[in-house]
Formats: structure tokens, sequence, C-alpha cells
């Protein structure tokens, strides 16, 4: 039966030490939240996740979603109720604004309590991580009496949300979307058309479920710019705002799938449902991506959650299991065997998981705490460069976090041998979860694409200049510092990899965009690599510091100094074949004809 434990001082040390939380106190939301507030919020939401999400976690996985005849679909055992005592909580309107029932609080804690729900059980916290994302869409381009009567409901968790792109016959290209909407007179549409492998499409969980949904109004011009967004009402409101008539929208079948069994993946069908134009029409794209960053990052955290947490269940059994003998001799003698953490390959990895999952939190909390100041600050100067970073880093920390998720939830399933094939022990489980966040919300050779064909660059190259300059200016802060030497000087030397690689694309991608193409992916991991190894030449320095000053757990930042130099010299120098894959281009990658494959 695995296990889970929220990482909060983890958390708090990045908040509070290494990111200096209290700087941004003039930001909304952060005046209520001091540390002890801070402090008190993570705590209890992870002892949520840990108490009531994770024990729910296999049972969902074992269960799934069940459909009825008349199209309803029913969650898993426990679910209902867990969702019920999540919104009596109030952690589903954690960061939504208190003029529609939320608390108001830093979307930098939304992100860490993301996290620990999605460790915990990934499943579910599909459901209030896209109500989330439709209430972020409402508000920023709904209209008044959409965000009176949607708003409200959505963050106290009584109705939920959806969105609704794909069709089976596209996905990436929703250029190609066939969805119609025929104006009624009246200010209303009728949507009708097919949406596939919508998550949390149709549930038990709420009275109503709000479905945004992308279709091209009767008329429109084909492609992206004839594409229009629309709120779609599982129930009509009535008069008072409360569910009314049942709307022309229903679950046609549940997908069956690898992973993720917890939540309804759903192929929804429009048959003249009623629905309102959200925003200005064939201006829907530009609407839906703002809920689809949201998503991008949220399910990045799934793939830094995903690995955590079998880390955690690695970790344990590792120091558990008693297999053969040390190679330096018997670390155990009163025992048959030693425990099989003493084995070199074992430790490889597990200190491959365990220096990805602390940078890449920090990567996470680092971005999260920009995207609190492109929403709160009044600074445009500070504003536009914390706009510029989260465009940037979003598909690095969605295809990074995700791919490299994933590659170790297969570690540390490795690590149980055959145990880990076998479903009691839920490794395999955190395999199948991790897969699908590699795949949906932009698979990530998208990310990769969009990384370089258009992030790189956007405004003159403006967001990676400033990336280049920060990391650069902090190794040259801090490389006369023989301490902080064994981070920086391979920060330095991985940066110069991006720079050499960004200045390649620079001269041989314009001519030839299949260069581009071909070297994407190597790209950006090259970026995650350099984003996470500067992650921990500041968390090095900061616990230098602590550390100097008396101040802290001193076995826990001395882990913290060894495991980041064990990033620097086992998983940094991955730049180097990075750069080399994409200097070769694409000639041998496309040389082949179709045929031949």
């Amino acid at each position: 039966m695995p296990t889970y434990k929220a990482p909060v001082d983890d958390a708090l040390f990045l908040l509070n030490d290494v990111f200096n939380y209290e700087r941004y106190g003039n930001l909304p939301g952060f005046a209520d939240a001091t540390p002890d507030v801070v402090k008190a919020i993570l705590e209890e939401g992870g002892k949520f996740a840990e108490e009531v999400l994770q024990p729910l976690n296999q049972i969902g996985d074992r269960q799934g979603c069940k459909r009825g005849d008349d199209g309803a679909v029913t969650t898993p055992e426990g679910f209902k109720e867990a969702y019920g005592q999540m919104a009596e909580a109030g952690w589903i309107g954690l960061i939504a604004s208190p003029d529609y029932g939320g608390q108001g609080l830093p979307y930098t804690l939304g992100v860490i309590l993301n996290e620990f729900i999605s460790s915990a059980n990934m499943a579910f916290g599909m459901y209030p991580g896209l109500s989330n994302g439709a209430y972020v869409a409402l508000d920023k381009h709904g209209s008044d009496d959409q965000k009176a009567l949607y708003l409200p409901r959505l963050a106290s968790g009584k109705w939920s949300g959806t969105m609704n792109l794909t069709e089976p016959h596209c996905g990436t290209d929703l250029g190609l979307i066939r969805t119609k909407a025929v104006p009624q007179g009246d200010g209303s549409y009728k949507i009708t058309g097919t949406k596939i492998f919508i998550s949390a499409g149709e549930h038990d969980l709420t009275e109503n479920i709000v479905h945004l949904v992308l279709a091209r109004i009767e008329g429109a011009e084909e492609g992206v710019k004839g594409i229009s967004l629309f709120v779609v009402p599982k129930f009509l409101p009535d008069g008072e705002g409360n569910p009314g008539d049942r709307n022309a929208v229903e679950c046609g079948s549940l997908e069956e799938k690898m992973g993720i069994h917890g939540n309804a993946t759903c192929v929804m069908n429009y048959d003249g449902a009623t629905g309102w134009l959200v925003g200005e029409a064939h201006k829907g794209l530009r609407a839906m991506f703002t809920m689809m960053n949201e998503a991008r990052l949220g399910v990045g955290i799934q793939g830094l959650a995903q690995s955590e947490v079998a880390y955690q269940n690695a970790a344990e059994y590792a120091r558990d299991r008693l297999q053969g003998r040390a190679l330096t001799g018997e670390a155990a003698p009163d025992k048959p065997a030693d425990p099989i953490i003493v084995h070199p390959d074992v430790r490889r990895m597990l200190m491959n998981q365990k220096a990805f999952n602390e940078a890449a939190r920090a990567l996470v909390i680092w971005s999260a705490l920009k995207a609190d100041v492109t929403r709160g600050s009044h600074d445009e100067a500070e504003k536009q460069a914390a706009e510029d970073h989260m465009g940037l880093l979003t598909p690095v920390i969605k295809g990074v976090l995700t791919d490299t998720g994933f590659m170790n939830a297969v570690a540390a399933q490795q690590i149980y041998g055959g145990h880990g094939y076998i479903a009691e022990h839920g490794m395999e489980q955190f395999v199948r979860d991790a897969r699908i966040a590699q795949i949906y919300e932009g698979a990530n050779g998208i990310q990769a694409l969009d990384l370089v064909g258009r992030k790189l660059p956007r405004d003159g190259g403006r967001a990676m200049m400033a990336f280049f300059k920060e990391v650069t200016d902090f190794v040259g802060e801090h490389g006369e510092d023989e301490a902080m030497k064994p981070y920086v000087e391979p920060l330095g030397k991985a940066a110069k990899d991006l720079e050499r690689a960004t200045m390649w694309f620079m001269a041989n991608a314009m001519a030839k965009p299949d260069n581009a193409g071909a070297g994407s992916t190597d790209y950006m991991h090259l970026f995650g690599l350099v984003a996470l190894a500067y992650m921990w030449a500041m968390i090095a320095k900061t616990a230098q510091g602590k550390l100097a000053a008396g101040e802290g757990d001193k076995e826990w930042l001395e882990a913290k100094l060894v495991t980041g130099r064990y990033f620097m010299q086992r998983i940094l120098p991955e730049t180097g074949a990075h750069v080399r894959r994409i200097e070769a281009g694409a000639d041998t990658m496309m040389a082949l004809p179709a045929e031949a494959f």
C-alpha cells in the first residue's frame, strides 16, 4: 500500500528562505498571507492530501468512473464525500477573489497545494483544477453578468468547470474545429458538435458543470480566426441562478484509458445545446489560451507530483528491502542481506529523482511568484518582465517536468523489481497516471516547438536575454566564492551550452525550418537542465548562508548541498549531448522516404 507525505518543509524553505516570500508583500493577497498563515495553510492542505485524498487513490484507480444508460457518470467510492470536504473547507476557492466568495490568497499557495493534491490523488485533483481554469478564463474574458453568475459558484465548489477543445478529427490543430454555433437572436447560441477527451466532462460531484466550448459561429471564416468561445452549462440557470432545465449536452461515452481512472474522461455530445459567447466573437482561441496556460502549468506540476510520490515510496522500499550485500562489505551483518539502498545503482535512481524533485519544486514556486506579479503588480516594467518569464518558462515546465516525472516514476518502479509491476504496491499506477501528463494540454513535442518557434524570438528575444542575464549575473556574482564553485562553475558551462544552441538556431533554422523542429525537444530539455541547475545554485547559496549563521536543521541543509552537487556532477552534463544533437541538424532525420518506415 503506497504512502505519501506532503513536502511542507521543503516548500516553506523555498518560499521563505530561497525566494524571500515577504518581499512580495505589496501584491494583493500577500499582506493577509503572513508566514504563520502560510505555514498553517500548507500544513493543513498537506494533511488533507495525506489523510483524505491519498487513501482514495488506489480505490479510484480500481473502480474508475461508471456511466449509466442515461449518460450520468458516477465517480469512485469516496470521491464525492472528499470533494464535499474540500469545498466546505474552502480549498477550492483558495486563490479566487473575495469579490466572488474566494479567499483571495496568492496564486503561489494554490500551486503548492496543487502539487500536494496531485501527488496524493492525481485523478481527483483534476476536478477542482479544471474548475479553477474555467474560473480564470471567465474572470478575464467573461461579461459582468457571466462573472456574477458563474464565478461565485465555481469558487465555492458548488459548480465545476471543463474545457472542451479536442474533436475526433483534430487535436493540436484547432483550426479544423467543426463544432458550430448558431445565433438565436436573444444573445444565446445553439451549439452542435462532438468533443472528445474531456476531463471531468460529466460526474456526480457538483450540482452543475460549466463547459467552456470552442465552436465556430455559423458563417465564420475557416481556421483559427473563426473560432469563438462559449459557456455551456449542463443545467440552464433559472432566474435565481439555480440549476434549471437540462441542457442538450451529455456524455456519450467514457474513454477506456491507461491511467487516471478516477477522472471521468468523456466524449461530450452537444445537440443544439444553449450557450453564450465569452468575450469577442472569433477571438475564442485567445480566451481559451488563458485557461490552457494555467492548465499547462498545472500539468507540469502533475509531472513533479508523480515523481515525488513515486520517489517517496521507492526510498522507503529501498531502506527496507533486503537483497545482496554491499560491494564494500556487509552493511547489516546482523541481517541475512543488506537493504538495497546500499547499492550504487539504486542510489543512482533515487538521487536522480531526489535531485530533480527538489529543483523542479523550486522552479515551479519561482514561476508561480512571477505569476502573482503578473496578476497584481502596478509596476509595469516588473509586470512585463514577469509576463516574459511565464511565456518563456511555461512550455519548459510543462514539457520537462512531465517527461522527467514519467521517467522518474518508471525508475521508482524499477527499484521495486518485480513487486513494482504488481498493482498492490501502487508503483505501476504512478507510471500509468504520469504518462498522460506528457500528452494532454499540448503534447510535449508541441511544447518544444512553441518554445523554439514562438517564445525564443518573441519581442526580439527579450525574455531569453533576460533569463541569460539573470543566470550569468548570478554566476559572476558568486564565481569567486570557493564554497559556491561546485555549483556556479557547472551552471556557467551549461548556460554557455544553452547560448551556443540558441545561436545555432538563429544561424540555421530560418533558412531550414526542419532544423528547428529536429532540435526542439533537445533544446527544451537543455533549457530545463539550465533552469533546474540555476534553482540548485540558489538553493545551495541559501543553505550555505543558513549553515554559516547556525540556523535551521544542519543535517537537512547539508543534504541539500550534497544533492545539489550530485545534480551538477551527474545530471547537468547532459547539456553537452543535447547541444551536439541540435547541431547535427535535420538531414538524417528527414532523409528517408515515408515508405522506408
